[in-house]
């Protein structure tokens, strides 16, 4: 199994979580409490957001000169980062958990950008409020058991962070990758093979899927299921039968809606219905 700072810490004596909250596809956020202890990140395989809600005065990063945390202060530690911690004193701090084909497929679409463009530096006890409010607002979701709220905030936080301005090369080339996306949308109600999307770019299938990840930051099914998830929800707000939802979307069943977008989103149709609907 995949080595995660979540189960690294599950595991720590001193760590206890308050709170847990699931949003789906490689995504989690959880409150924790800790108090003593020594914690070691070895290449851990998510991405990982901190946020310090109360103290962490007393919690030094030892690979990085003893520095020590204070309320308010975020972390940023990137997927295969390697890090040493030392707890002295009680603290409690809000834990968000990305994989990196969520996180870069996620930040590809919210920027419409090539996924490469990702900046993700590691970063320690950092003042970052343009994240930190975010993270604040999963912290709330999570005590109030809002998937919903949760989502919000996730969509919020990975929408503010940075580009850069990198030479690419490889991938597909923009016109290529318009014309592969129009056909996407124009057939979110249907069977769309890899063979369909490949044949467009005039390419093998195993070389479009290889060139395709590397663009959005997750494989064209992933992507094509993105979008009909998308789809759905927008057809739900505005009050479609869910079952009509389904239909229009590419889902052979509504069981089958309600399986991916819990599966995806962490919440099933239903709720994304009741959550639009006025009191």
């Amino acid at each position: 199994m995949t080595q995660t700072v979540e189960n690294i810490l599950g595991r720590s004596d001193g760590a206890r979580a308050t709170a847990r909250l699931g949003l789906g596809s490689g995504c989690g956020v959880v409150i924790w409490e800790n108090h003593h202890g020594r914690v070691r990140y070895e290449r851990p395989g998510n991405h990982t957001f901190s946020l310090y809600l109360n103290d962490g005065t007393g919690t030094r990063r030892l690979d990085a000169g003893g520095v020590a945390g204070w309320p308010g202060a975020v972390c940023v530690m990137p997927a295969g980062h390697r890090s040493d911690w030392e707890i002295t004193t009680p603290f409690r701090f809000v834990h968000l958990y990305l994989s990196d084909t969520r996180l870069r497929g996620s930040f590809s679409a919210i920027h419409d950008c090539d996924a490469r463009r990702l900046m993700l530096a590691d970063e320690t006890f950092t003042d970052m409020p343009r994240v930190a409010e975010p993270l604040a607002a999963l912290a709330r979701a999570a005590v109030a058991d809002d998937t919903l709220q949760a989502d919000a905030a996730v969509t919020t936080l990975i929408g503010r962070l940075p580009g850069r301005p990198v030479r690419i090369s490889g991938g597909l080339a923009p016109h290529i990758l318009r014309r592969v996306e129009e056909y996407i949308e124009a057939h979110l109600s249907e069977p769309i093979s890899l063979d369909d999307l490949s044949g467009l770019a005039d390419m093998s299938g195993f070389h479009f899927h290889r060139m395709f990840r590397r663009v959005r930051g997750c494989p064209p099914h992933d992507w094509v299921t993105r979008r009909r998830v998308e789809r759905a929800r927008m057809h739900l707000r505005a009050g479609m039968p869910i079952a009509e939802v389904a239909a229009a979307c590419g889902f052979s069943s509504q069981s089958h809606l309600t399986r991916v977008v819990r599966a995806r989103r962490g919440v099933t149709p239903g709720q994304v219905r009741r959550a639009c609907r006025p009191d």
